[in-house]
C-alpha cells in the first residue's frame, strides 16, 4: 500500500473512531471469546470515569491459549525461548503452554489462591514468568510482576500494599558477568513487610540454586508436576487482570490497575493495527516482563493475538556483542522488533557501522518499533539506513499499556517524521494544553492531555486508591488524563513529545524543551546518547547543561568535539538557549527499562537531596556523572 493510501486508510478509520466510539470498540470486542457479552461498550457511572464492556465475562488466559488449541493451532510455537545467560533455546508450543499454565494453576489453587486474590511474580527472563501470569489469570486471581532482582525494601513496599497469599519466584537471576541470588532478597522482602505471603514456589536455577524456607517454600516445577490441571475461571470484563507497580513522586509505589475485558479488547485489537502482526508470525518485544511493555506485548498480546512470542533472556550488547538483537531476528524468524531507543543507541554506539548486522538474513524482518522514551531523529534514521526497514517511535506509557500515538502498519503506514511519536491512535483524542487548560494552536508546545474517556485497556484507577488515581492523573486538567508529558501537536496531526513536563526549562523567561536540544546533540557523528539537563543560574534562572556518550572508536579531543556541540545548539536552536556546555561521560545513568535517570540528574545539579531510584541499573554510574555535574557548576 502506498503511502497516500495509508494516510487515508488511517484517517478514516480514526474519524470513525470520533463519529462512534462505543460502535468502534464494540466491533474491536468481536475478537475476544466472551462467557457471556458485554451490555454496553461503555458506561460513563462506573468508576472514576467509567469502565469499558460492562457486564462482559471472559477469561483472558483463555482467550490467549486455550481457545488457540481448540481451534487445531496447538502445534504451532507459542514461545520461543532464547537466553544467552544460559545458552539455551526453547520453543514451547501452544498445546504445551496450556497444559504447563492449568498445572500451575492447579498448583496456586492447591494452595489457596482463588479469584480476586493476589499474587506477586518476582523472576528473571524464563518461560515460568509467563506461565506463572497466565496461570493466575486462568484462576481469576490478580497478578503483580516485579522487576527479577529488585531490591528487598522496594520488593517489600509492594508485598505489603498488594498483600499477596502467594508469591512465585526463582533461585536467581542471570546477568551478564554475574548471578543476581533473589532468595536472599525476598527473603529480606518477606521480613520487612507487615504482610505474609502463606506460600512461596520457587523455580530452582541449575546456576545457583536455593535452601527452601521449610513450611513456607516450595520447589515450583515439582508443585506443578504434582497439581491437577485447572480450568479457567470466568470473571467480569471489569475486574482486574493486574497490578503494576511504577515509581510515585510521594515515593509510595502506585499500584497501575489492569482490567481484563477493556486490556483483552485492546491488545489484540492492536497486533494487527499498529504492528500488522497476524496469527504465526513471530513477534519479539525486547524487553522484560517487570516493565509494561513485557506485560502487554511479551506475555498477553501476541498471545492474545495467536502469534509466537519470543522471550529473551540477555542484553542488546555484550551477550555476546552488539549483534545479538539481528541474530535472535534472523534465527527465528522474526517479523515484527519492538525495543527502546536506549537499546539500538547501545548497538549503535558498538557498531556505528552495522558490520554485525550485515552478518544475518533478516528478510523476514519488516519493521522495527521503538517506544519507552523519546527517541532521537538520528537514532531512527540510522536504523533505517541500515535495516532498509520502517522504523517506527511510538508514544506510550505503563498508565495505557498500549500505544498512545504511533504509525499503524495494518492501516497502512502513512510517513513518519523522526522525533514525532506519530498520530494518535483510534481511542485517543490527544491534546496539547496550557496551565489554564485551554487547548493551545498547533505548532506551540504545551502538556499533552488525553480527553476522559481514555480508551479500553488504560488504568480505570490505582490499586485502593481512586482519590490517589484523581490526583495524580485527573486534577491538573479536568476533563482530561495528564500524560506529565510536554510537546505539541503539529499542522498536520503529528505530535512531538519533546520531554516530561518536568524538563521544560526556563532561560531567562524562554520555555525551552530539553528533548529539543539533546536532537541536536544526537545527532552529531560521534555521539552515542545524551543527555540535557537544566541547571539553576543566577543571571537567567536556568542554563542547558549537555552531557554525551561517544561512540566506540572514536579518539578526537573532547574539547573540540564540546565546542562542536555548542556550536550546533546555537546554530538550530539559537542563543536564546544559552547552551554554553557540553560534557563527555563514559555512561548515562539510567533505569533498568532503559530510561535516562534526568529528574535525578537535574536535581544533583541544583544540589538539591534526592535518593537514588530503585529501578536504577548501576548506582555507580550515577555517582560518576554526578561528579562531572557538581565540576560543571563551580
Amino acid at each position: 500500500m502506498n503511502e497516500a493510501a495509508g494516510a487515508t486508510r488511517y484517517d478514516e478509520t480514526y474519524a470513525r473512531w470520533r463519529r462512534d466510539p462505543a460502535a468502534y470498540w464494540s466491533e474491536a470486542a468481536k475478537g475476544i471469546a466472551w462467557d457471556a457479552p458485554p451490555r454496553a461498550a461503555f458506561d460513563p457511572a462506573l468508576g472514576v470515569y467509567g469502565r469499558w464492556f460492562p457486564g462482559g465475562r471472559l477469561n483472558t488466559c483463555f482467550n490467549a491459549v486455550d481457545r488457540h488449541v481448540a481451534a487445531g493451532r496447538g502445534a504451532q510455537p507459542a514461545i520461543i525461548w532464547d537466553s544467552p545467560m544460559t545458552g539455551r533455546i526453547e520453543a514451547m508450543s501452544y498445546a504445551r503452554l496450556q497444559d504447563r499454565v492449568a498445572r500451575v494453576a492447579g498448583a496456586l489453587a492447591a494452595r489457596g489462591v482463588a479469584k480476586g486474590d493476589r499474587v506477586i511474580v518476582y523472576m528473571p527472563m524464563v518461560p515460568e514468568a509467563a506461565i506463572a501470569m497466565l496461570a493466575c489469570a486462568r484462576l481469576g486471581a490478580v497478578h503483580s510482576v516485579v522487576f527479577g532482582g529488585f531490591a528487598a525494601a522496594e520488593l517489600a513496599t509492594r508485598i505489603a500494599d498488594a498483600k499477596p497469599k502467594a508469591i512465585v519466584s526463582a533461585s536467581c537471576g542471570l546477568e551478564p558477568g554475574r548471578v543476581v541470588k533473589y532468595k536472599p532478597l525476598l527473603d529480606a522482602a518477606i521480613g520487612l513487610s507487615p504482610h505474609k505471603p502463606a506460600s512461596v514456589l520457587i523455580l530452582q536455577r541449575p546456576e545457583s540454586p536455593c535452601e527452601l524456607t521449610p513450611g513456607r517454600d516450595e520447589d515450583l516445577l515439582a508443585a506443578e508436576t504434582a497439581a491437577s490441571p485447572h480450568a479457567c475461571v470466568s470473571v467480569e470484563s471489569t475486574d482486574p487482570l493486574y497490578i503494576l507497580y511504577t515509581s510515585g513522586t510521594t515515593g509510595a509505589p502506585k499500584g497501575i490497575v489492569r482490567d481484563n475485558g477493556g486490556h483483552a479488547v485492546a491488545l489484540h485489537n492492536s497486533m494487527s493495527m499498529v504492528y500488522g502482526a497476524n496469527p504465526g508470525d513471530v513477534y519479539w518485544a525486547a524487553s522484560d516482563v517487570g516493565w509494561v511493555v513485557g506485560h502487554s506485548y511479551i506475555v498477553y498480546a501476541p498471545l492474545l493475538a495467536g502469534c509466537t512470542t519470543v522471550l529473551f533472556e540477555g542484553k542488546p550488547v555484550g551477550t555476546p556483542d552488539a549483534g545479538t538483537f539481528w541474530r535472535v531476528c534472523a534465527q527465528h524468524g522474526v517479523k515484527v522488533l519492538f525495543t527502546a531507543p536506549t537499546a539500538i543507541r547501545a548497538i549503535k554506539k558498538e557498531d556505528p557501522e552495522g558490520l554485525l548486522l550485515k552478518r544475518h538474513d533478516l528478510s523476514r524482518l519488516e519493521a522495527l518499533y521503538l517506544a519507552g522514551e523519546r527517541c532521537d531523529p538520528d537514532t531512527v534514521t540510522w536504523s533505517e539506513r541500515l535495516l532498509g526497514k520502517p522504523v517506527v517511535d511510538h508514544w506510550w506509557q505503563t498508565e495505557t499499556g498500549w500505544t498512545i500515538t504511533g504509525n499503524f502498519r495494518g492501516l497502512g503506514l502513512f510517513p513518519t517524521r523522526p522525533g514525532s511519536g506519530g498520530k494518535p491512535a483510534p481511542g485517543y483524542d490527544v491534546v496539547a494544553l496550557d496551565e489554564a487548560n485551554r487547548e493551545l494552536p498547533r505548532g506551540q508546545i504545551g502538556s499533552l492531555a488525553v480527553r476522559l474517556p481514555l480508551p479500553p485497556s488504560c488504568l480505570p484507577t490505582l490499586f485502593n486508591a481512586d482519590q490517589r488515581f484523581r490526583d495524580a492523573y485527573l486534577s491538573a486538567h479536568p476533563g482530561f488524563y495528564s500524560t506529565a508529558d510536554a510537546g505539541m501537536i503539529d499542522e498536520d496531526g503529528y505530535v512531538w513529545v519533546m520531554s516530561r513536563t518536568d524538563d521544560i526549562i526556563n532561560v531567562a523567561g524562554h520555555r525551552l524543551s530539553t528533548g529539543a536540544m539533546e536532537e541536536v546533540l544526537a545527532s552529531h557523528p560521534d555521539v552515542a546518547e545524551c543527555a540535557v539537563v537544566g541547571v539553576r543560574d543566577t543571571l537567567k534562572g536556568q542554563v542547558p547543561l549537555g552531557l554525551v556518550v561517544l561512540k566506540a572508536g572514536v579518539t578526537r579531543g573532547e574539547a573540540a568535539i564540546g565546542q562542536e556541540l555548542v556550536a550546533m545548539v546555537r546554530d538550530r536552536i539559537g542563543p536564546v538557549a544559552a547552551f554554553k556546555d557540553a560534557r563527555v561521560v563514559a555512561r548515562l545513568p539510567k533505569t533498568r527499562s532503559g530510561k535516562i535517570l534526568r529528574a535525578t540528574l537535574r536535581k544533583i545539579a541544583d544540589g538539591e537531596d534526592y535518593v537514588v531510584p530503585p529501578t536504577i541499573d548501576d548506582p555507580a554510574i550515577l555517582d560518576e556523572v554526578g561528579d562531572v555535574l557538581k565540576a560543571a557548576m563551580r
